[in-house]
Parts: structure tokens; C-alpha cells; sequence
């Protein structure tokens, strides 16, 4: 049932998703308020079919929350990216950022439909995972990836924003009805804050969780050690932003080089020689 659940969740965020693209191409608010109701009706049977699949394995008498292999860990990333990209939405009032966000999540849910059927299966835990700080491991980090996506949009947007106004305009005319490049680099600004601080809990409560599971706190596993590379890349953003001054196109493009840290950090390490290898 939970299965079903996620795949119309999926399909619902490509109808979105495309609303989005047209409200931009447009600049129609009726196309946008169509892809935010969406979007919201999306993400609310999303996170139904994350509530069903959790009480389902209540049922089966495991009890744990559908976080432990990669299957649940791309549902949950997709839940993660629509839920901070939503109240973002909402804060800001303003939904340019839509096309820039959500092909994410829903690519995110698109490859997970794509995983064999046994890998959707409600398993019981390994050994490793069987312990309460998996869960704040696994919700920590993903928030962070999540917020991380976020500013990946905004620096995808605001290199879309020069490319509308054209070379010869100044950085905060033309582009029309899309953010000035100081407001999109002040959000690209705060989305990092925000995955900073969730990512840093990642990695502390994960070396919690490693001290617990195989007795050391941290043991240069490949996963931990790129975690530790994506949040030097981040802290530099950070420090380079706040101590010499960085603003505008060197922001935006270390967003969007973080993003691609993350997205090997997830993705890619799970191929090397890991014990985060279950994830495959």
C-alpha cells in the first residue's frame, strides 16, 4: 500500500513540477498557485505513505522507522527537499524557485520506483542499524541535504536570472519578475546556515551511533570522511561569506559545487569499499 502511495506522490511532483516551469515561463500567478496546491497535495500523500510504511512495520512486529536502507533514504531525501522547499515557499512568498527544487525531489522518488521489489520490502535491521540514533543520524543529515538542495536551486536560479537580464543590465535590473541577485544570495545565504547546522548534528549523532555500532567514533570510512569534506566545503562558504566578504557569483557557484559534494557523499561513496555499503 505504502508503495502505491509514494508512486502517485511521484507522479503528482511531476505535474507539479512542470506547473512551476510554467508559472516562470509565463510569469502567470495562476500557474503558480496551481503548482504550490500541487506540490502540497503531493507532498501530503508523501508523507502518508512514509506514516503507512512505519505503522506497516509496527505491524510486522520490527517497529522501525522506514530510514534503513537506500530505497527509504531516497524517499526520505525527496520528503526532506518538498518539506524545506514548501515553507521556504511560504516564507518568502514567491515560487521562482519551484523549477530549480523540485526536479530534484522528484527525481529523488524516480529513481527509488525504480529499485527492485525486494529492495522495497520492509526488512528487518541489521545488527549496526539496530539502535535509536540511526533515526537522528539518518533525519539530521537528510535535513541538511535538503536545505543544501534548497541552495543549490537559489544558485541555479541566479545564474538563470543573469542569463534573462542579459550581460548588459546590472546585477538587480531586468530579469523581470524573478529576484534580484542580493536577495537570491542572501537565501542561498540562510538555506546554508540552516544545512550547516543539520549537517553538523549528522555528523555528530553518526559518530554517536559508529562508537555504538562498531566500537569508534569515527574510523575514515569513506562516508564519514566525504561528510567531512561536504561540510569543510560549506564552513568555507560560510567563513568566506561572513569574513572576506564574498557576495553574489562566488556564492552561487559554491552551492552549487556543494551540492555536488552532497550529492557524491550520498550517491557515490555507497560504491567504494564502505560500511555505509548497505545502503546499495
Amino acid at each position: 500500500m505504502n508503495t502505491k502511495m509514494l508512486g502517485w506522490a511521484t507522479v503528482i511532483y511531476l505535474v507539479a513540477m512542470a506547473f512551476y516551469l510554467i508559472r516562470v515561463l509565463r510569469d502567470d500567478e495562476y500557474w503558480g498557485k496551481l503548482a504550490t496546491g500541487t506540490a502540497r497535495v503531493g507532498f501530503a500523500l508523501h508523507t502518508a505513505g512514509i506514516a503507512v510504511r512505519w505503522w506497516e512495520s509496527y505491524r510486522m512486529g520490527l517497529g522501525h522507522a522506514p530510514l534503513a536502507n537506500f530505497y527509504e533514504s531516497l524517499i526520505f531525501f525527496s520528503w526532506a527537499i518538498m518539506l524545506l522547499y514548501l515553507v521556504t515557499e511560504w516564507r518568502i512568498r514567491n515560487r521562482v524557485i519551484g523549477p530549480f527544487v523540485t526536479p530534484v525531489a522528484f527525481l529523488s522518488m524516480a529513481y527509488a520506483s525504480l529499485s527492485p521489489d525486494e529492495a522495497t520490502r520492509i526488512q528487518p535491521l541489521i545488527p549496526a542499524l539496530q539502535s535509536n540514533w540511526l533515526t537522528s543520524h539518518v533525519v539530521t543529515c537528510f535535513m541538511g541535504y535538503g536545505a543544501f538542495t534548497i541552495a543549490f536551486g537559489l544558485g541555479v536560479l541566479f545564474f538563470a536570472r543573469r542569463f534573462v537580464s542579459g550581460a548588459g543590465n546590472p546585477p538587480n535590473g531586468g530579469g523581470g519578475h524573478l529576484p534580484d541577485e542580493g536577495t537570491i544570495e542572501e537565501l542561498i545565504y540562510h538555506s546554508t546556515i540552516m544545512g550547516f547546522i543539520f549537517l553538523s548534528l549528522g555528523i555528530i549523532t553518526g559518530s554517536v551511533w559508529a562508537n555504538f555500532a562498531w566500537g569508534s567514533y569515527w574510523s575514515w570510512d569513506p562516508k564519514e570522511t566525504w561528510s567531512l569534506i561536504t561540510w569543510l566545503i560549506y564552513a568555507a562558504l560560510l567563513h568566506a561569506r561572513l569574513v572576506r566578504g564574498w557576495r553574489g557569483k562566488r556564492v552561487a557557484i559554491m552551492a552549487i559545487a556543494g551540492f555536488a559534494s552532497v550529492l557524491f557523499t550520498y550517491l557515490g561513496v555507497n560504491y567504494l569499499d564502505s560500511l555505509h555499503s548497505y545502503l546499495i
